[in-house]
C-alpha cells in the first residue's frame, strides 16, 4: 500500500500537471498586442449626430497614438486631407503583461453623415473604415441585440454576431445585455470576443452593459468591473456617481436606449437605490418618444429559481411609471419573451415594457416556461434585429441558423399609447421546448417529470397541440 506522502506527492505531480496545461491551452489561445492596432471598436462619449468614439489596443511600444478621419468620399485622394485627432492612451497591466488601449473621439462632425477614419501611430495604421452619425431629428433607428456570448466565444457565438450583420447590415447599432466573456480578466477569452466580432466592431458602434461574469473581486475583496471594460469600450458617462461606463444613456433619432448595472445593483442595496434615483430623473424628463432599457439580470427569468425578486420591485414600478416600451436582457441562457399581465387579460393594450431573454452563445439552461412567455426557446443560439420608427417597433428574434424564431410589433399612438401586434402565432417555426442534451442526462426522474408537466401546462395555455 502507497503511503500517504507517496499518494500525496502523485496528487500534486498531477496538480502540477493540469496548471501546466491549463496555461499552455490558455497560451495557446494568446492574442499578443503589437504595435499595429487590434481590437477597434467603436462607441459614444457624446452626442451620436456630432460625435464619434473609438478604441483599439497596441503593445506598451506605442506611447502616442492618433485617429484619422474625413468625410467619406469615393476617390482615394482623401487620406493626405484627413485630419488627426490626438488619442488617450490607458496603460493595462494583467498577468504581468501590458498592453496599451486607446481612445480617439471625433468631434464637431455633421449629423447623418457617412465618415471615413483609421487609427494608428503614425507609421503602423489600420485598414479605413467607414460609419455614419445619426440623424439629429427622429429618424427610423436599426439596431441589433445579443444575449449572453460567454463561452466558445471565437467557434460558436462568432456564427451569431455574423449572421446578425449579414441579416441587417446597415444596423445603426448593436447592443450587449452582459456577460459578453466568461471571465472578466482573462485576455484571451477578450481576444475571442473582438475575434468574432472582427471589422463589423470597426463600422457599427456598440453599447454593452456589464453581465456578472464582467466583474471580480479585486485584492481588497471589492467587487469591480473587468480590468479591460473601461479602457475598450468608449461608452458614456452620464451615469449614476461610481458607475461611469457600467449605467448610462444615450439618446438616438427619438430613442432614448437606458443601460443599467444590474450586478452592481443586486449586490449591494445602496448601488441599486442610487440606479433607480437616477433612473427616475432621467425618465422624468425624456424628450424621446421611444425608450428602451437594456441590464443583464432579467425582471422575469426564464429559468425557476432564477427570480431577482429584490430587482423587480425595485424597478418594475418605474418601468411601468414611466411608460418604458422594451426591456433587453440575458443572463438565464434560454429565449423568452412577453409580459407581465395576468394569464387570461388581453395582452393587445401592455400596461407595462415587453421583456425579453435572450441568448446568443451556445451555454445553455434549462426552461421555465413561466405564465409571462408568449414565445419561448430552449438550446436555441438566437439573436434579434429591432427597428424602430416614428409609430412602430418592430422586433424579430432569428437563429443562427437564419430562420425567423419570433417576431411582434408595438404599434404606439399619438398619446404615446402601445398597442401589441403578436406575429409569432403567424410564423411557420414551431417553438423549441426540448432540454439540452446535458439536462436529459444529468436530470433525476423526478425533475424531468416537472419539466414535462410545466411543458404540458404551456402547451394548454398556448393552445399548442
Amino acid at each position: 500500500m502507497q503511503s500517504f506522502s507517496q499518494l500525496y506527492s502523485k496528487f500534486l505531480f498531477a496538480g502540477i500537471l493540469l496548471t501546466a496545461g491549463a496555461a499552455q491551452a490558455q497560451q495557446n489561445k494568446s492574442y499578443p498586442a503589437s504595435a499595429f492596432p487590434d481590437r477597434l471598436i467603436l462607441g459614444y462619449k457624446g452626442s451620436p449626430a456630432t460625435s464619434q468614439a473609438v478604441n483599439w489596443r497596441t503593445d506598451s511600444t506605442v506611447t502616442a497614438a492618433i485617429a484619422a478621419i474625413h468625410e467619406a468620399d469615393p476617390s482615394p485622394d482623401f487620406p493626405s486631407k484627413a485630419r488627426t485627432v490626438q488619442a488617450a492612451t490607458h496603460k493595462v497591466v494583467i498577468d504581468g503583461k501590458t498592453v496599451h488601449y486607446h481612445e480617439a473621439n471625433f468631434g464637431d462632425l455633421k449629423p447623418a453623415t457617412q465618415y471615413v477614419y483609421r487609427v494608428g501611430d503614425g507609421k503602423s495604421w489600420s485598414e479605413w473604415f467607414h460609419f455614419k452619425t445619426a440623424s439629429d431629428k427622429p429618424e427610423p433607428v436599426s439596431f441589433l441585440y445579443f444575449g449572453d456570448a460567454q463561452n466558445d466565444i471565437r467557434s460558436l457565438w462568432s456564427r451569431a454576431v455574423r449572421g446578425a450583420f449579414a441579416n441587417m447590415p446597415k444596423a445603426n447599432l448593436m447592443i450587449h445585455a452582459g456577460d459578453l466573456i466568461n471571465n472578466s480578466n482573462v485576455d484571451y477569452q477578450w481576444g475571442e470576443w473582438f475575434e468574432a466580432g472582427g471589422w463589423i466592431n470597426g463600422m457599427v458602434p456598440n453599447l454593452a452593459t456589464p453581465g456578472n461574469h464582467e466583474y471580480f473581486r479585486d485584492a481588497k475583496k471589492t467587487l469591480s468591473v473587468s480590468m479591460h471594460w473601461k479602457p475598450q469600450f468608449a461608452l458614456p458617462e452620464n451615469g449614476p456617481e461610481g458607475l461611469s461606463e457600467t449605467a448610462y444613456y444615450i439618446d438616438y433619432q427619438g430613442i432614448r436606449f437606458i443601460a443599467l448595472d444590474s450586478q452592481a445593483a443586486i449586490t449591494d442595496s445602496t448601488t441599486m437605490n442610487k440606479q433607480a434615483a437616477w433612473f427616475e430623473q432621467i425618465t422624468t424628463n425624456n424628450p424621446n418618444r421611444w425608450t428602451i432599457v437594456v441590464h443583464h439580470h432579467p425582471i422575469y427569468s426564464t429559468k425557476n429559481g432564477r427570480d431577482n425578486d429584490e430587482w423587480r420591485a425595485k424597478m418594475e414600478p418605474l418601468y411601468k411609471k414611466h411608460k418604458i416600451d422594451l426591456v433587453l436582457q440575458g443572463h438565464d441562457h434560454t429565449y423568452g419573451r412577453g409580459l407581465n399581465i395576468p394569464v387570461g387579460q388581453s395582452r393587445k393594450k401592455p400596461d407595462g415594457p415587453i421583456y425579453v431573454v435572450s441568448v446568443s452563445g451556445p451555454k445553455m439552461y434549462d426552461i421555465g416556461l413561466q405564465n409571462w412567455m408568449d414565445r419561448a426557446a430552449s438550446n436555441t443560439q438566437l439573436y434579434q434585429a429591432i427597428t424602430v420608427d416614428q409609430n412602430k417597433l418592430s422586433f424579430k428574434a432569428f437563429t443562427v441558423n437564419g430562420d425567423l424564431y419570433d417576431a411582434f410589433d408595438l404599434n404606439k399612438d399619438k398619446n404615446g399609447i402601445n398597442t401589441l401586434v403578436e406575429l409569432s402565432n403567424t410564423l411557420k417555426m414551431k417553438e423549441r421546448l426540448d432540454l439540452p442534451a446535458s439536462y436529459l442526462k444529468s436530470f433525476k426522474e423526478e425533475e424531468l417529470k416537472e419539466y414535462n408537466q410545466r411543458y404540458q401546462e404551456y402547451k394548454k395555455r398556448k393552445g399548442i397541440k
